[in-house]
């Protein structure tokens, strides 16, 4: 049964992979099969970087980046901007927000429906706001 499920998860990150447009190589599939198979997570490239090398998946650094980044330009994942040099990537794209635990760098998924925003400025010279996301930061 172990084998069966695997095969039917390989196939449903290869059609996720087909129907974003991108290509399926196979280190993308690679990749995809540890984003996706664990439900919603948050994961660093250089963490998903050592899970594939712990898997013995032949992949450097920059291809993980890359493929993050194609993940996310598809609307596979979302990226969550911690600060000028942290990142991470959330398979969930939903509505929601996060919690921040700045002493172990985890996020956590803050249900959008908890958080309240009263008003937001118009977006400046005709642009459009797209999404607003709110990182809270916590010391715990």
């Amino acid at each position: 049964m172990r084998q069966k499920k695997s095969a039917l998860a390989s196939v449903t990150v290869l059609e996720r992979l087909r129907a974003a447009g991108l290509r399926p190589t196979r280190q993308r599939l690679a990749l995809a099969k540890l984003l996706f198979a664990r439900g919603h997570r948050h994961v660093s490239a250089e963490q998903l970087f050592n899970e594939a090398r712990g898997q013995r998946v032949d992949v450097s650094l920059a291809t993980v980046y890359n493929a993050l980044h194609d993940f996310t330009g598809k609307g596979l994942l979302r990226e969550i901007s911690i600060d000028s040099s942290s990142s991470y990537f959330d398979t969930n794209t939903g509505n929601h927000h996060h919690f921040y635990f700045e002493r172990t760098g985890r996020l956590e998924d803050i249900a959008s429906d908890q958080v309240s925003i009263s008003a937001l400025p118009s977006a400046p010279g005709g642009a459009e706001i797209s999404r607003v996301d709110v990182i809270i930061r916590v010391k715990a």
